[in-house]
């Protein structure tokens, strides 16, 4: 369910914690897949919302025998040290993991866009999650460095260069972050404060699966802005997960990567009944982007979704590029975009 690796590199370890997203080993709804060799089929059953189901125990479930031991590994190394391990936390939904933990930080990572725990205020910065500074890292000494999997081919090296232990998190999913927080709580002796987060997302989501079962599933384009364009956010990354846990069903679904680049003649073919917008950073200029970019090419007006009033630009805060405890809000915030009619629905009964 998971991809972990454990080895010896200058006397230090290397923990990979890749708690389980679609695009390496798990499709979200429709039963596990092994797709750590090359490409993968990933399949939806059904048309309609209630692909959604799914229990709890399935999704968060931990069987990989090489990552257990791995964990078991991390988790003896920690405890040997007979003192708290100095941590460094690289991005904004890493810390907050950190913060709800209950785990002390040497070093956090700088954001203009994202609040950083409390917790963290007199603690050194590092600079940004996606380029920390390994200059003012590397003084800290740490123990280990925590950071998002999305950005692992770019850091890796790096901390292999300081001799440090890392961790890489999965965090394109809810599912995912759940994992890498039941591991990161074996690893560092915090399984308490763990296991209640564990508990409030499955009090959650066992109240919110069946929300739109047996509804036909909207098809969903999600555009992630990036400063001056935009790609297509797939169900692997964490928008489109957040999608598919709502029972959208993206346009773009069936590949292994997590963004693409298609041409907007494409995807007037996909004809989706709903474009959502979100920005990759910068949201207050990326809105602009689009704002423009709807009003000058006039392909988008041939859009169902536009023709309809179905295009709509998600928060920031809950829509970023990585998981994190707004979840719920995000849901919420989807439920009339995705379903217009049940609002309507509350409406009359009301």
């Amino acid at each position: 369910m998971m991809t972990m690796k454990y080895s010896q590199i200058k006397g230090k370890s290397r923990i990979s914690v890749l708690a389980a997203v679609a695009v390496l080993s798990c499709s979200l709804f429709t039963g596990c897949v092994d797709q750590s060799a090359g490409n993968t089929d990933k399949t939806t059953e059904g048309n309609s919302a209630s692909t959604q189901s799914g229990s709890v125990s399935t999704m968060l479930e931990i069987t990989d025998p090489e990552e257990k031991a791995a964990v078991e590994a991390a988790k003896a190394k920690v405890k040997g040290m007979g003192e708290e391990p100095k941590i460094i936390a690289t991005s904004p939904s890493t810390a907050e993991i950190c913060d709800r933990l209950e785990l002390d930080l040497t070093g956090v990572c700088s954001s203009s866009v994202s609040e950083l725990p409390k917790r963290y205020d007199e603690v050194k910065e590092v600079g940004t999650a996606m380029a920390p500074d390994m200059e003012i890292v590397a003084s800290l000494d740490p123990d280990w460095i925590l950071s998002p999997a999305t950005l692992q081919s770019d850091l890796q090296p790096k901390y292999e260069a300081i001799n440090t232990d890392w961790a890489f998190l999965n965090l394109r999913s809810v599912q995912g972050m759940y994992r890498s927080i039941q591991e990161l709580g074996e690893i560092f002796g915090r399984e308490e404060q763990a296991q209640t987060m564990v508990d409030e997302f499955t009090a959650f989501y066992e109240d919110y699966k069946n929300k739109n079962e047996g509804k036909d599933a909207p098809k969903v384009l999600i555009l992630m802005g990036l400063p001056g364009s935009y790609i297509i956010a797939t169900e692997n990354s964490y928008v489109g997960s957040l999608v598919e846990l709502a029972g959208g069903e993206n346009v773009y679904a069936g590949t292994d990567q997590e963004f693409l680049t298609v041409n907007t003649e494409d995807m007037k073919t996909k004809e989706p009944d709903v474009i959502l917008r979100a920005a990759h950073a910068l949201p207050d200029q990326i809105v602009e982007m689009f704002n423009e970019e709807f009003a000058t090419d006039d392909i988008w007006q041939h859009f169902d979704a536009v023709k309809n009033g179905r295009v709509y630009d998600l928060t920031y805060e809950y829509f970023g590029m990585s998981a994190n405890f707004n979840y719920p809000e995000a849901l919420e915030e989807l439920q009339p975009m995705l379903y217009p009619e049940n609002e309507e629905d509350e409406k009359q009964e009301k």
